[in-house]
């Protein structure tokens, strides 16, 4: 990690936070873009070191050319390109408007694709470089049905992401393409949602955004396609889609929740 300049979008809290202390403690300089530019200065003199506040909006793909262009004035070069930014849902789908559907997709989906496409050009050209799209275990089993919409787009994120890969793989093996598979993380993700939420702080289970920071950090120094922040979570996915009818598997927890 020593000396890599990391570009990590959604920065002004949680996930975003946390990679960012995580990349300054290991020696790395983290360039912090988020909308909330108070929130980032916050975080940037919490972690100190080389980091890099860039306020920016990235639903706006030239707002993502703009942090581009700011690491690459200070730094020089971007090593990582970490798509954190996002933002859930509560709503099913017999609810969903199309405003719904435009805002979980332009947030969790566009945004992303608008970073991969600014920093690839850079990548390129210097014939390496990684590239980090931050997923859910909802864009793999959709067990949340209140999440509806935002379980569709991290679906469609994963797609993007395995396709860039092989799109690469044969020209530039040194530019890694990995996505990145959290569970329930104790972050404002559960407030944040459109239609409003729970905390997700407050439910038992949750993991911290340090140690989800932490994983992400050593896929940084160890590429790999894909990882899950929770051990059990691959093997919940194989049960899922291995079934025979996925049908007798969502009549289960934790598809299926019990009658309160």
């Amino acid at each position: 990690m020593s000396d890599r300049i990391v570009v990590i979008t959604g920065a002004s809290s949680g996930i975003g936070a946390a990679l960012a202390a995580e990349v300054a403690r290991r020696g790395g300089a983290p360039v912090l873009a988020a909308r909330r530019e108070a929130l980032l200065r916050e975080v940037a003199a919490r972690i100190g070191g080389k980091a890099l506040v860039v306020p920016a909006d990235v639903t706006r793909r030239e707002e993502n050319q703009k942090i581009l262009d700011a690491a690459l004035a200070r730094f020089g070069r971007v090593d990582v390109w970490v798509n954190n930014a996002g933002r859930g849902i509560t709503r099913p789908v017999s609810q969903l408007t199309d405003a719904d559907l435009d805002e979980m997709f332009l947030v969790n989906v566009k945004a992303a694709l608008y970073g991969m496409q600014v920093v690839l050009p850079h990548f390129r050209e210097r014939s390496r470089g990684h590239l980090i799209n931050i997923s859910s275990m909802l864009g793999r089993v959709p067990f949340a049905v209140h999440r509806s919409a935002y379980n569709a787009a991290k679906h469609a994120l994963n797609a993007l992401t395995a396709n860039l890969r092989m799109e690469l793989r044969a020209e530039y093996p040194d530019i890694h393409v990995t996505a990145v598979f959290p569970g329930v993380v104790a972050t404002d993700f559960g407030l944040n949602a459109l239609h409003g939420g729970i905390d997700s702080r407050s439910l038992p289970f949750a993991q911290t955004p340090e140690e989800v920071a932490a994983l992400i950090a050593e896929v940084i120094e160890r590429p790999r396609a894909e990882i899950y922040t929770r051990p059990e979570s691959q093997a919940m996915v194989v049960s899922y889609f291995a079934a025979e009818d996925v049908a007798e598997v969502e009549s289960r927890p934790p598809f299926a929740r019990p009658p309160r």
